[in-house]
């Protein structure tokens, strides 16, 4: 990638906390999902304080869509990276987007199992009727724009069999590589989109040791904990595992991370639900959902520490990928086999969302006709109202409180 543009803002050095300053007003205030945030990071870092030109930006978005991962956080830290100068910018931008959220997140973990009150049960009722809604929401605007072609319907269902068939961790591989090879054999690619104007300081070496990390701590953690029987690190595997496994938005996490913690039994079907739900009342990236989890699980570690070392794992994988993949993007954008397997596992994410949908959140969660007219209610304001998640979580939850009283 070049290392100049027209089309780009000359880079200005950023201080750390600077930037932690402004990424922690962006975490407190950046509701509404990944697509919102990129629309914040838009009008605060492009257009109000220059960090990137537009074109750098739209350039950015780009690679993250191709990349697995949280895209919101990786256009961020990439964004604090250029500002910072380095990778210490790129934490700054890190931390600041996502601690807000992790904290409310931990705290709620440790009062979630003390909920025995009718209003508290009811309260946690609704907040699994907000997850159904909004994962709902998730695969019907993933399928609108992903899975337009009888190519990608026909992948996207025989996803979505597979991943009510078959079980276990390995099969949430099985699926994305179903999709790349189907799309590879399917579907005619074409080259990607141009990120020349993105300027960032970021060597072919440094981004190959990124890369080099990624696939080491990939291939490898998974032999260490079968070789200790460690629980963290068992822990640590399946957390960066389903980072590493993202493709299309963060709502695709659910069903990796239900694999990880509710098949061995570490997190309960209830409480997984219910910490979707109250994830959906945040600012901040949908992935902070991993402090909920760590902080609940059991055996140990959980608490603060459980809950910490699920977020730095389940996040580390994509940041790696997007800092590493930066210097050797425009070479790769140009292999059109890459375009195709990319569609290909789109396709198949929707179908992993749509498991993901029926099993565990509508059959855990929907046990009336009730249920289904607050869901669809939900569903609807999100999809024909363009409500804000944050507000379907008010609503849901107050009628889940009012519920729970009168039962």
């Amino acid at each position: 990638m070049t290392e100049t543009s027209d089309t780009a803002h000359p880079r200005q050095s950023g201080h750390f906390l600077e930037i932690l300053g402004v990424f922690l007003r962006l975490g407190l205030l950046s509701f509404g999902g990944p697509i919102a945030h990129l629309g914040y990071f838009n009008e605060t870092l492009v257009k109000r304080r220059g960090w990137i030109s537009q074109a750098g930006y739209t350039d950015l978005i780009a690679l993250s869509q191709l990349l697995p991962g949280p895209s919101s956080s990786q256009v961020g830290f990439a964004l604090g990276v250029l500002r910072g100068g380095g990778i210490a910018g790129g934490l700054a931008a890190w931390l600041g987007f996502t601690m807000p959220t992790v904290i409310f997140l931990l705290a709620f973990a440790h009062g979630a199992p003390a909920f025995q009150a009718p209003w508290q049960v009811g309260l946690l009722h609704g907040l699994k009727l907000v997850a159904v809604a909004v994962v709902a929401h998730a695969v019907w605007g993933m399928a609108r724009t992903l899975a337009w072609d009888g190519r990608l319907i026909a992948i996207t269902i025989a996803a979505t069999a597979m991943a009510l068939t078959l079980e276990g961790a390995w099969a949430q591989i099985g699926v994305i590589a179903m999709g790349a090879l189907a799309g590879l054999a399917l579907i005619k690619g074409g080259e990607g989109p141009d990120i020349s104007h993105a300027i960032l300081p970021i060597s072919r070496g440094q981004g190959g040791t990124a890369l080099v990390a990624f696939a080491v701590l990939f291939l490898g953690l998974p032999l260490l904990a079968a070789g200790t029987g460690s629980h963290v690190l068992d822990l640590i595997t399946g957390f960066f595992r389903s980072g590493s496994l993202v493709f299309g938005g963060g709502h695709v996490v659910l069903p990796l991370l239900h694999d990880v913690v509710v098949a061995p039994g570490w997190v309960s079907v209830s409480d997984f639900v219910a910490g979707y739900g109250a994830t959906q009342a945040m600012p901040g990236p949908v992935f902070s959902f991993a402090a909920f989890l760590g902080a609940v699980a059991s055996p140990a570690p959980n608490g603060i520490v459980g809950g910490m070392i699920a977020v730095l794992a389940l996040f580390l994988p994509g940041l790696l990928l997007i800092y590493g993949m930066l210097p050797f993007w425009n070479d790769m954008r140009r292999i059109g086999a890459v375009q195709a397997a990319m569609r290909g596992v789109n396709a198949a994410v929707i179908g992993l969302l749509a498991a993901a949908f029926y099993q565990p959140l509508w059959t855990s969660t929907i046990t009336g006709v009730g249920d289904i007219v607050l869901a669809l209610g939900g569903f609807s304001a999100l999809v024909f109202c363009r409500a804000p998640p944050w507000l379907v979580v008010i609503a849901l939850g107050a009628i889940g409180i009012a519920r729970g009283v009168m039962a």
